[in-house]
């Protein structure tokens, strides 16, 4: 771990700090005045660099106000803890509103000065963290055509400092947007700070977003900077912004007005220059109807809105998501990837997903934990997918109900031989097409019991490709229909079908219907 680098000519605070935060684990390195630290700086790397800065106001040498505005420009993400006597304090407050993460007045009480390190020393980690994630991992992924609409949204507001309102179901990726919006913005240099409206009680919300001064309220020992001021200068993400509390959303519509607000127990106007980004699985309007939500804030936050297709309606996306999850989870866990099977991935795609993305994230490091070998087989997957019916059965159903009812010799030779799947024989008597067999109101048993016939035999035949050999029957049926009535035209096909044009002509290269 990096050390905390301590600047203050008192040696006996150095010396107190020192071994107050030797005890808790945390390694230290101290300096008398601001020249030795920037002499430090110029020369650090990576790893011996400050985790954080504790840092005195009035020092020989120079002034730590001067030091934090030099460090802010070298290390614009560290986060400075001032150490200011109460007679400073006022001027402290009013000169550090940009800079410092916290203050601590003189003369502290040790436990909670080493608390408040602590706490600077989570957060310094977890956006370290986050930013190795986003400089590592992809920003997102998608072919879908819904998902393809997303991306060249996001180009277009590349240049643009509007706000944006992202709409979409519990997991389906509203934040990585987000962060993509910010990293491609004119503020990417800025912060991104994320808050979840939803996850934090109503009498700490208001604090956590505007902050609070010293005394404001009981255990508010020092002023905190919240998360409109973090955010200067960059993005500020509200996420779940449908559950915020009715009179929050006053003082949000405020600062979204005029850029101004006050601290918890303030009197002082505080500006802070951000671009908000929200989100909300909720329908906003209803809120609004409902008057749970305020009209004139719905119309401020709906100025862009992007909407977030569910995972459902991109299901060509489940094939390279679920490589790329099983990918990172062995990474994460310090293990070799496993592979999974195209029938296990059939079957993993026809799975509803009702948690979305995360869900599908959360079921390859299940898999990645759980699976016994290094390839992934369908019996290997996870309960809730193994005991959903599957949402291609009814389609499948369909297919082989037409294939039964108009059998054609132009049909490819079927993926099984005839002994484990004889071709049904039609009578003459059959309707010829689906609409037919509507109109004529023909009785389903016979598709059914073709269909249940067929299975019976192959599963009575200890075959272990089900799934797939049905799946690749019925697909192939259903895209060669389709082409048959748009005349070969694949694009319509595709549109007819409710796929994206790369689905079938990757299907057609899959299924050799070339």
């Amino acid at each position: 771990m990096k050390p905390i680098w301590i600047v203050d000519d008192d040696q006996s605070i150095r010396f107190v700090l020192e071994k107050a935060l030797l005890r808790e684990g945390l390694p230290t390195r101290s300096f008398t005045n601001p020249r030795e630290v920037l002499a430090a700086l110029e020369v650090a790397t990576e790893d011996d660099g400050p985790q954080i800065l504790v840092s005195d106001i009035r020092m020989p040498g120079g002034s730590g106000l001067d030091l934090l505005e030099k460090i802010k420009i070298k290390l614009p993400g560290l986060p400075v803890i001032i150490m200011t006597a109460f007679s400073d304090l006022d001027s402290a407050v009013s000169a550090f509103q940009g800079g410092a993460f916290e203050y601590l007045p003189k003369p502290f009480d040790l436990l909670k000065a080493v608390e408040l390190i602590r706490r600077a020393v989570e957060e310094s980690q977890r956006e370290e963290v986050a930013e190795e994630r986003m400089a590592a991992a992809p920003e997102m992924l998608g072919q879908a055509p819904a998902m393809q609409d997303v991306f060249r949204a996001i180009g277009r507001l590349s240049q643009s400092m509007v706000t944006v309102m992202i709409t979409g179901e519990s997991g389906s990726g509203k934040e990585l947007v987000a962060r993509a919006l910010h990293k491609h913005s004119p503020r990417a240099n800025g912060p991104f700070i994320a808050i979840n409206t939803a996850a934090i009680p109503k009498d700490l919300l208001e604090s956590e977003l505007f902050g609070h001064e010293r005394g404001a309220f009981t255990g508010a020992q020092t002023m905190r900077r919240g998360r409109f001021e973090q955010a200067d200068g960059g993005t500020l993400f509200l996420d779940e912004i449908g559950d915020m509390p009715y009179d929050l959303q006053t003082r949000l519509l405020r600062v979204l007005s005029d850029g101004h607000f006050y601290r918890v127990g303030g009197h002082t106007a505080v500006k802070a220059n951000v671009r908000v980004i929200a989100a909300t699985h909720q329908d906003l309007e209803q809120r609004v109807k409902d008057g749970g939500f305020r009209e004139d804030l719905f119309h401020r936050l709906n100025v862009i809105r992007l909407r977030l297709p569910a995972l459902r309606e991109r299901r060509e996306d489940v094939f390279m998501l679920t490589r790329h999850f099983l990918q990172q989870g062995a990474k994460q866990l310090g293990v070799d990837p496993k592979r999974i099977s195209d029938a296990a991935l059939q079957q993993l795609s026809s799975f509803g997903f009702p948690g979305n993305v995360r869900q599908l994230e959360n079921i390859c490091h299940w898999l990645t934990v759980m699976a016994p070998a290094q390839v992934i087989e369908p019996k290997d997957l996870p309960p809730e997918v193994l005991s959903a019916l599957p949402v291609v059965a009814p389609a499948l159903a369909l297919a082989e109900k037409i294939a039964v009812a108009k059998p054609e010799k132009s049909d490819p030779p079927a993926a099984v031989s005839a002994t484990y799947m004889p071709e049904p024989a039609a009578p003459e008597s059959h309707p010829r097409s689906l609409v037919e067999l509507v109109e004529n109101g023909h009785n389903d048993e016979s598709w059914e019991s073709g269909l249940e016939a067929e299975a019976m035999a192959l599963l009575s035949s200890g075959r272990s490709d089900v799934w797939e050999v049905l799946t690749r029957r019925f697909e192939s049926k259903l895209i060669q229909t389709a082409l048959v009535s748009t005349r070969g035209r694949r694009i319509e096909a595709a549109q007819k079908l409710g796929i994206g044009r790369n689905t079938i002509t990757r299907k057609i290269q899959e299924l050799n219907l070339e």
